[in-house]
Protein backbone atom coordinates (compact mmCIF):
# COMPACT_ATOMS: atom_id res chain seq x y z
CA UNK A 1 0.00 0.00 0.00
CA UNK A 2 1.71 3.08 -0.92
CA UNK A 3 -0.23 6.14 1.04
CA UNK A 4 0.46 10.15 0.40
CA UNK A 5 -0.01 12.42 3.62
CA UNK A 6 -0.37 15.60 2.82
CA UNK A 7 0.76 18.44 6.17
CA UNK A 8 2.37 15.27 7.10
CA UNK A 9 5.24 17.13 8.69
CA UNK A 10 2.19 18.59 10.85
CA UNK A 11 1.74 17.57 14.42
CA UNK A 12 -1.18 14.89 13.65
CA UNK A 13 0.29 14.35 10.26
CA UNK A 14 3.80 12.98 11.48
CA UNK A 15 2.08 10.99 14.05
CA UNK A 16 0.12 8.95 10.89
CA UNK A 17 3.34 8.87 9.09
CA UNK A 18 4.92 6.90 11.84
CA UNK A 19 1.83 4.75 12.43
CA UNK A 20 1.72 4.18 8.32
CA UNK A 21 5.43 3.58 8.01
CA UNK A 22 5.69 1.01 11.22
CA UNK A 23 2.56 -1.02 8.96
CA UNK A 24 5.09 -1.57 6.35
CA UNK A 25 3.27 1.15 4.04
CA UNK A 26 5.12 3.16 1.09
CA UNK A 27 5.01 6.54 2.72
CA UNK A 28 4.77 9.49 0.70
CA UNK A 29 4.97 12.81 2.75
CA UNK A 30 3.78 16.33 1.75
CA UNK A 31 4.51 19.32 3.49
CA UNK A 32 4.94 23.12 2.68
CA UNK A 33 6.31 23.76 6.27
CA UNK A 34 3.91 26.66 6.57
CA UNK A 35 2.91 25.19 10.22
CA UNK A 36 4.63 21.28 9.79
CA UNK A 37 8.48 20.85 10.86
CA UNK A 38 11.37 18.42 9.59
CA UNK A 39 12.20 17.11 13.30
CA UNK A 40 8.52 15.98 13.66
CA UNK A 41 9.29 13.14 11.15
CA UNK A 42 13.23 12.65 11.59
CA UNK A 43 12.02 9.36 13.59
CA UNK A 44 11.22 7.91 9.86
CA UNK A 45 13.05 10.19 8.02
CA UNK A 46 15.50 7.47 6.74
CA UNK A 47 13.43 4.80 6.76
CA UNK A 48 13.73 3.20 3.18
CA UNK A 49 9.68 3.31 3.10
CA UNK A 50 9.32 6.97 3.52
CA UNK A 51 9.83 9.64 0.97
CA UNK A 52 9.42 13.57 2.10
CA UNK A 53 8.35 15.76 -1.11
CA UNK A 54 7.97 19.65 -0.03
CA UNK A 55 5.01 20.66 -1.63
CA UNK A 56 2.36 23.25 -1.48
CA UNK A 57 -1.05 21.91 -2.10
CA UNK A 58 -2.38 25.04 -3.80
CA UNK A 59 -0.23 23.63 -6.69
CA UNK A 60 -1.88 20.42 -8.39
CA UNK A 61 0.48 17.37 -7.86
CA UNK A 62 0.86 13.88 -9.55
CA UNK A 63 1.15 10.79 -7.81
CA UNK A 64 0.83 7.31 -7.76
CA UNK A 65 -0.81 6.21 -4.75
CA UNK A 66 -3.08 3.63 -3.53
CA UNK A 67 -4.38 6.52 -0.75
CA UNK A 68 -4.42 9.72 0.34
CA UNK A 69 -4.85 10.93 3.99
CA UNK A 70 -5.33 15.00 3.26
CA UNK A 71 -4.48 16.79 6.42
CA UNK A 72 -2.82 19.97 5.11
CA UNK A 73 -4.20 23.55 6.26
CA UNK A 74 -3.71 25.55 8.65
CA UNK A 75 -5.62 24.16 11.85
CA UNK A 76 -4.76 26.46 14.61
CA UNK A 77 -6.55 29.83 14.79
CA UNK A 78 -3.32 31.71 15.05
CA UNK A 79 -1.94 30.14 12.17
CA UNK A 80 -5.04 30.26 10.18
CA UNK A 81 -5.82 33.46 11.25
CA UNK A 82 -2.40 35.14 9.89
CA UNK A 83 -3.73 35.05 6.15
CA UNK A 84 -7.05 34.43 6.29
CA UNK A 85 -7.03 34.51 2.39
CA UNK A 86 -4.48 31.98 2.10
CA UNK A 87 -6.24 29.40 4.36
CA UNK A 88 -9.72 29.53 2.23
CA UNK A 89 -7.41 28.90 -0.44
CA UNK A 90 -5.40 25.85 0.79
CA UNK A 91 -9.39 24.61 2.35
CA UNK A 92 -10.89 25.21 -0.87
CA UNK A 93 -8.34 24.86 -4.25
CA UNK A 94 -5.51 22.45 -1.95
CA UNK A 95 -8.47 19.71 -1.49
CA UNK A 96 -9.69 19.95 -5.08
CA UNK A 97 -6.41 19.62 -5.94
CA UNK A 98 -5.99 16.43 -3.96
CA UNK A 99 -9.32 15.06 -5.33
CA UNK A 100 -7.80 15.17 -8.69
CA UNK A 101 -4.63 13.61 -7.68
CA UNK A 102 -6.90 11.07 -6.26
CA UNK A 103 -9.57 10.56 -9.23
CA UNK A 104 -6.45 10.30 -11.62
CA UNK A 105 -4.68 7.83 -9.60
CA UNK A 106 -7.62 5.77 -8.43
CA UNK A 107 -7.13 6.22 -4.60
CA UNK A 108 -8.81 6.15 -2.24
CA UNK A 109 -8.83 9.86 -0.20
CA UNK A 110 -10.09 10.79 3.57
CA UNK A 111 -10.23 14.17 3.92
CA UNK A 112 -9.24 16.43 7.09
CA UNK A 113 -12.30 18.03 7.61
CA UNK A 114 -13.22 19.45 11.44
CA UNK A 115 -15.55 20.24 14.26
CA UNK A 116 -15.37 23.77 13.23
CA UNK A 117 -18.29 22.85 10.80
CA UNK A 118 -20.60 22.80 13.34
CA UNK A 119 -19.69 26.39 14.61
CA UNK A 120 -21.01 27.54 17.68
CA UNK A 121 -23.85 25.04 17.64
CA UNK A 122 -27.01 25.18 18.96
CA UNK A 123 -27.10 21.08 19.19
CA UNK A 124 -25.29 19.21 21.93
CA UNK A 125 -23.44 17.18 21.29
CA UNK A 126 -22.74 17.51 18.12
CA UNK A 127 -23.92 14.78 15.58
CA UNK A 128 -22.93 14.06 11.56
CA UNK A 129 -26.43 15.22 10.87
CA UNK A 130 -26.58 18.65 12.23
CA UNK A 131 -25.90 21.48 10.01
CA UNK A 132 -24.51 23.81 12.12
CA UNK A 133 -24.28 27.40 13.44
CA UNK A 134 -21.44 29.36 11.49
CA UNK A 135 -20.89 32.79 11.02
CA UNK A 136 -19.81 33.18 7.38
CA UNK A 137 -18.20 36.64 7.81
CA UNK A 138 -16.64 36.22 10.94
CA UNK A 139 -12.89 35.55 11.81
CA UNK A 140 -12.78 31.90 11.90
CA UNK A 141 -14.77 31.84 8.95
CA UNK A 142 -11.84 31.60 6.87
CA UNK A 143 -11.31 28.02 8.20
CA UNK A 144 -15.11 26.64 9.05
CA UNK A 145 -16.50 27.73 6.23
CA UNK A 146 -13.71 26.32 4.06
CA UNK A 147 -13.49 23.05 5.60
CA UNK A 148 -17.43 23.21 5.34
CA UNK A 149 -16.51 23.44 1.22
CA UNK A 150 -14.57 21.23 1.47
CA UNK A 151 -16.66 18.70 2.71
CA UNK A 152 -19.23 20.14 -0.35
CA UNK A 153 -16.16 19.39 -2.88
CA UNK A 154 -15.09 15.61 -1.39
CA UNK A 155 -19.40 14.60 -1.97
CA UNK A 156 -19.24 16.27 -5.52
CA UNK A 157 -15.99 14.22 -6.45
CA UNK A 158 -17.48 11.65 -4.98
CA UNK A 159 -20.85 11.72 -6.84
CA UNK A 160 -19.33 12.93 -10.43
CA UNK A 161 -16.18 10.85 -10.83
CA UNK A 162 -16.83 7.84 -8.58
CA UNK A 163 -13.79 8.78 -6.07
CA UNK A 164 -13.87 6.82 -3.41
CA UNK A 165 -14.14 9.50 0.09
CA UNK A 166 -14.03 9.34 3.51
CA UNK A 167 -14.85 12.66 5.68
CA UNK A 168 -13.23 12.83 9.13
CA UNK A 169 -14.64 15.38 11.21
CA UNK A 170 -11.53 15.86 14.16
CA UNK A 171 -12.61 17.32 17.14
CA UNK A 172 -9.78 18.52 19.55
CA UNK A 173 -6.85 17.35 19.59
CA UNK A 174 -3.63 17.44 21.91
CA UNK A 175 -0.33 15.46 22.36
CA UNK A 176 3.50 15.78 21.74
CA UNK A 177 4.73 17.87 18.78
CA UNK A 178 2.02 20.96 19.14
CA UNK A 179 3.92 23.86 17.95
CA UNK A 180 4.89 25.93 21.24
CA UNK A 181 2.79 28.89 19.76
CA UNK A 182 0.33 26.53 18.81
CA UNK A 183 -2.29 28.98 20.07
CA UNK A 184 -4.98 26.13 20.97
CA UNK A 185 -5.54 25.95 24.39
CA UNK A 186 -3.44 23.01 25.63
CA UNK A 187 -0.41 23.92 24.44
CA UNK A 188 -1.16 27.48 25.41
CA UNK A 189 -1.87 25.92 28.95
CA UNK A 190 1.22 23.78 29.17
CA UNK A 191 3.44 26.74 27.83
CA UNK A 192 2.32 29.56 30.15
CA UNK A 193 2.47 27.07 33.02
CA UNK A 194 6.01 25.84 32.49
CA UNK A 195 7.08 29.32 31.91
CA UNK A 196 5.66 30.19 34.90
CA UNK A 197 2.72 32.34 33.62
CA UNK A 198 -0.55 32.69 34.55
CA UNK A 199 -3.07 30.81 32.61
CA UNK A 200 -4.80 32.69 30.46
CA UNK A 201 -8.79 32.24 30.39
CA UNK A 202 -11.57 33.98 27.92
CA UNK A 203 -14.43 34.86 28.82
CA UNK A 204 -15.62 33.02 32.44
CA UNK A 205 -13.80 30.28 31.55
CA UNK A 206 -17.23 28.06 31.72
CA UNK A 207 -17.06 27.13 27.90
CA UNK A 208 -16.10 23.27 27.43
CA UNK A 209 -14.29 21.35 24.80
CA UNK A 210 -13.32 17.67 24.24
CA UNK A 211 -9.85 16.67 24.00
CA UNK A 212 -8.35 13.52 21.88
CA UNK A 213 -4.85 12.18 22.14
CA UNK A 214 -3.35 12.27 19.28
CA UNK A 215 -2.72 8.74 18.89
CA UNK A 216 -6.04 7.79 19.43
CA UNK A 217 -6.88 9.80 16.92
CA UNK A 218 -4.21 8.65 14.03
CA UNK A 219 -5.98 4.98 15.16
CA UNK A 220 -9.60 6.31 13.51
CA UNK A 221 -7.78 8.33 10.78
CA UNK A 222 -6.75 4.50 9.70
CA UNK A 223 -9.46 2.95 10.44
CA UNK A 224 -11.81 5.32 8.54
CA UNK A 225 -9.73 5.31 5.37
CA UNK A 226 -10.08 1.16 5.68
CA UNK A 227 -13.41 1.30 5.70
CA UNK A 228 -15.26 -0.82 2.58
CA UNK A 229 -18.04 2.17 1.82
CA UNK A 230 -18.60 5.44 2.30
CA UNK A 231 -20.17 6.31 5.43
CA UNK A 232 -20.68 9.90 5.46
CA UNK A 233 -19.17 12.51 7.46
CA UNK A 234 -17.99 10.95 10.71
CA UNK A 235 -16.99 12.51 14.21
CA UNK A 236 -13.63 11.78 15.60
CA UNK A 237 -12.95 13.05 18.97
CA UNK A 238 -12.73 11.83 22.55
CA UNK A 239 -16.56 12.62 24.06
CA UNK A 240 -15.58 13.79 27.63
CA UNK A 241 -16.39 17.19 28.21
CA UNK A 242 -14.25 19.30 30.16
CA UNK A 243 -14.64 23.44 31.22
CA UNK A 244 -11.57 25.75 30.45
CA UNK A 245 -11.46 26.19 34.21
CA UNK A 246 -10.88 22.37 35.15
CA UNK A 247 -8.75 21.85 32.26
CA UNK A 248 -6.78 25.24 33.51
CA UNK A 249 -6.74 23.08 36.95
CA UNK A 250 -5.27 20.42 35.63
CA UNK A 251 -2.42 21.41 33.95
CA UNK A 252 -1.36 23.51 37.08
CA UNK A 253 -1.43 20.39 39.13
CA UNK A 254 0.36 18.40 36.59
CA UNK A 255 3.18 20.92 35.75
CA UNK A 256 3.18 22.00 40.06
CA UNK A 257 2.81 25.47 38.70
CA UNK A 258 1.24 28.26 41.08
CA UNK A 259 1.07 31.08 39.00
CA UNK A 260 -2.64 30.64 38.87
CA UNK A 261 -5.42 32.08 35.81
CA UNK A 262 -5.87 35.50 34.26
CA UNK A 263 -9.01 36.10 32.63
CA UNK A 264 -9.05 38.02 28.97
CA UNK A 265 -12.43 38.88 26.82
CA UNK A 266 -13.50 35.41 24.94
CA UNK A 267 -12.54 35.65 21.59
CA UNK A 268 -15.19 36.89 18.71
CA UNK A 269 -17.47 33.39 17.79
CA UNK A 270 -15.57 31.21 20.10
CA UNK A 271 -18.28 28.06 20.81
CA UNK A 272 -19.77 27.98 24.02
CA UNK A 273 -19.79 24.24 24.17
CA UNK A 274 -17.80 21.46 21.79
CA UNK A 275 -18.61 17.69 22.20
CA UNK A 276 -18.93 14.96 19.60
CA UNK A 277 -21.52 12.31 19.32
CA UNK A 278 -19.21 9.46 18.60
CA UNK A 279 -22.03 6.60 18.13
CA UNK A 280 -21.48 6.45 14.45
CA UNK A 281 -17.64 6.43 14.93
CA UNK A 282 -18.11 3.26 17.78
CA UNK A 283 -20.58 1.33 15.33
CA UNK A 284 -19.00 1.72 12.04
CA UNK A 285 -15.23 1.57 12.73
CA UNK A 286 -15.18 0.00 16.06
CA UNK A 287 -13.49 2.87 17.63
CA UNK A 288 -13.39 4.32 21.05
CA UNK A 289 -10.28 6.84 22.25
CA UNK A 290 -8.18 4.76 24.97
CA UNK A 291 -5.62 7.46 26.39
CA UNK A 292 -7.14 9.45 29.39
CA UNK A 293 -6.68 12.74 29.46
CA UNK A 294 -4.78 13.37 32.58
CA UNK A 295 -2.23 10.88 31.03
CA UNK A 296 -2.14 12.47 27.33
CA UNK A 297 -1.16 15.76 29.17
CA UNK A 298 1.38 14.05 30.95
CA UNK A 299 3.20 12.99 27.62
CA UNK A 300 2.29 16.56 26.13
CA UNK A 301 3.91 18.28 29.34
CA UNK A 302 6.65 16.36 28.80
CA UNK A 303 7.43 16.83 25.11
CA UNK A 304 6.18 20.84 25.47
CA UNK A 305 8.94 20.82 28.29
CA UNK A 306 11.67 19.24 26.77
CA UNK A 307 11.58 21.93 23.61
CA UNK A 308 11.27 24.57 25.89
CA UNK A 309 14.26 23.44 27.96
CA UNK A 310 16.41 21.44 25.98
CA UNK A 311 19.17 20.46 28.53
CA UNK A 312 16.36 19.27 30.94
CA UNK A 313 15.21 15.53 31.50
CA UNK A 314 11.85 16.11 31.26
Amino acid sequence: MRSLVTGGAGFVGSHLCEALVARGDDVVCVDNFYTGRRANVAAVADAPNFELIEHDVNTPLALEVDRVFHLACPASPVHYQRDRIWTLRTAVLGTMNVLELARTAKARVLIASTSEVYGDPLVHPQVETYWGNVNPIGPRACYDEGKRCAETLTVGYADQHQVQTRIARIFNTYGPRMDLDDGRVVSNFIVQALRGEALTLYGDGRQTRSFCFVTDLVAALIALIETPSDPGPVNLGNPAEITMVELAAAVLALTGATSGTRHQAAPIDDPARRRPDITKAQRILGWTPQVELADGLRATIADLGARLDPTSSA
